[in-house]
């Protein structure tokens, strides 16, 4: 079975655009295909308490040129791979946001990835478990999902032309909360070892939570994301366990952090919150803060002519700074 079947059989199949015509363009047009697609877990990902749980995909948008899909259960997690034709070395764990109800595929997964590979950067797409299915220990399937990632990626370096010391991640809107989770909470056992890959460290080299869900106090949570994540009725001890700006500490990796102050959805409090955390860890922390972009602007033709289309060129230039880039 080729790569295109694949995708027909996942729901994702589509007019395919050459890597190099993708990233030739500021916004190109249309659908893309990974190079390459790996389940995270051998088998069964673990504590499945419903066999009748099946990964679902929805089409969101009707523009054949922008698609807009999502998956809205995920029974088996994995990355899609972008793989950079002239590596140099680094790797991006790319994490799409969806409120936890869903993890996009396009906008935040897709467009990122092409991006990422025409500039020597192996992207590797997450599509991880949601706290709202049928999984035991629901509010950290995500993160038990981001570290066997980061772990993966190592383990797998050599054959993907990676340097296992140079994995960084990237997340956003509850995306950028399992980056943020991940960069905090690393080394947290939230599953039982399987094999050789997970002996290795999940600490990403760099983090870049955009416009991110950060904190689950009910004040300026984003409420969704949050009663997915953690219950309605969350204790304060669960809701600081799962708020990173109340978990970051000295190991927490250079961070890059971006969002628009006008977003309506997710308060811009949250990446204010998560900076002055890291400020306190002293952490290196980049800020960016635009006037306009809403939320989940992502990176293409929703932020053409807006300050906010610059993220990615900025995330670049500081993730050279940081040694990213070899």
């Amino acid at each position: 079975m080729d790569r295109r079947d694949l995708l027909a059989a996942a729901g994702l199949a589509g007019p395919l655009l050459p890597l190099a015509a993708r990233a030739a363009s500021d916004t190109p047009p249309g659908p893309v295909a990974p190079d390459a697609r790996v389940n995270l877990w051998p088998g069964e990902a673990p504590g499945l308490l419903d066999q009748a749980l099946r990964d679902h995909v929805v089409v969101r948008g009707a523009d054949p040129g922008f698609p807009d899909r999502a998956m809205e259960h995920v029974r088996t997690p994995r990355l899609d791979i972008f793989q950079a034709a002239r590596p140099n070395g680094a790797a991006m764990l790319v994490i799409p946001g969806g409120g936890y109800a869903r993890v996009v595929i396009d906008k935040e997964g897709y467009e990122l990835g092409p991006w990422l590979a025409a500039r020597g950067i192996t992207a590797f797409v997450l599509f991880y478990r949601l706290p709202g299915d049928p999984w035991r220990d629901p509010g950290n399937v995500a993160l038990a999902d981001a570290q066997r990632a980061m772990r993966l990626i190592r383990h797998r370096a050599a054959e993907w032309k990676v340097d296992p010391a140079r994995v960084g991640a990237m997340g956003f809107s509850a995306g950028g909360h399992l980056c943020a989770d991940l960069a905090a909470r690393f080394g947290r056992t939230s599953y039982a070892p399987i094999d050789r890959a997970d002996t290795l460290d999940a600490r990403p080299f760099v983090a870049a939570p955009i416009y991110p869900v950060v904190s689950m106090d009910p004040d300026f949570a984003h409420i969704g994301s949050r009663t997915l994540l953690i219950g309605k009725e969350a204790t304060p001890a669960l809701a600081a366990e799962h708020s990173p700006e109340r978990q970051v500490g000295a190991h927490t990796p250079p961070s890059f952090l971006c969002h628009a102050e006008d977003d309506a959805t997710v308060p811009v409090r949250n990446t204010i919150a998560l900076r002055a955390a890291l400020r306190a860890a002293k952490v290196p922390v980049e800020t960016h803060l635009f006037e306009q972009g809403g939320h989940g602007f992502g990176w293409g033709p929703r932020t053409l002519g807006k300050p906010a289309h610059a993220w990615p060129e900025l995330f670049l230039a500081w993730a050279r700074g940081h040694g990213l880039l070899g």
